[in-house]
């Protein structure tokens, strides 16, 4: 299961990460934010200990989308060593999304 992102723990959480970190920038109201979820869960389990996976809700959040620049979601974002190395918007294909978590 996908983990929750803060503000106050993103620093720690996220960008303090011994691994790389997908973070899913979403909503509830989102429609294809809910189709992607089930994905994000799964690659959680799948990638557990190699990659942190968590999710951002963009209304909980808002410093966290605007410190990002997040315009569309859901909208998800790789970080390695604290810096952004893949930008996602919309829901891309599972295949892909393996891919870049497989060669972070």
């Amino acid at each position: 299961m996908a983990a929750e992102f803060t503000t106050d723990a993103f620093d720690t959480d996220v960008l303090g990460a011994k691994t790389p970190v997908l973070v899913d920038f979403w909503a509830t109201w989102c429609g294809p934010c809910r189709q992607i979820a089930p994905v994000i869960d799964e690659l959680a389990v799948k990638y557990e200990g190699r990659v942190s996976i968590g999710k951002v809700n963009v209304e909980e959040q808002p410093e966290l989308a605007q410190r990002y620049g997040i315009n569309a979601i859901p909208t998800l974002l790789l970080f390695k060593d604290g810096e952004i190395v893949e930008r996602f918007q919309g829901v891309p294909p599972r295949s892909k999304l393996e891919s870049v978590l497989d060669n972070a």
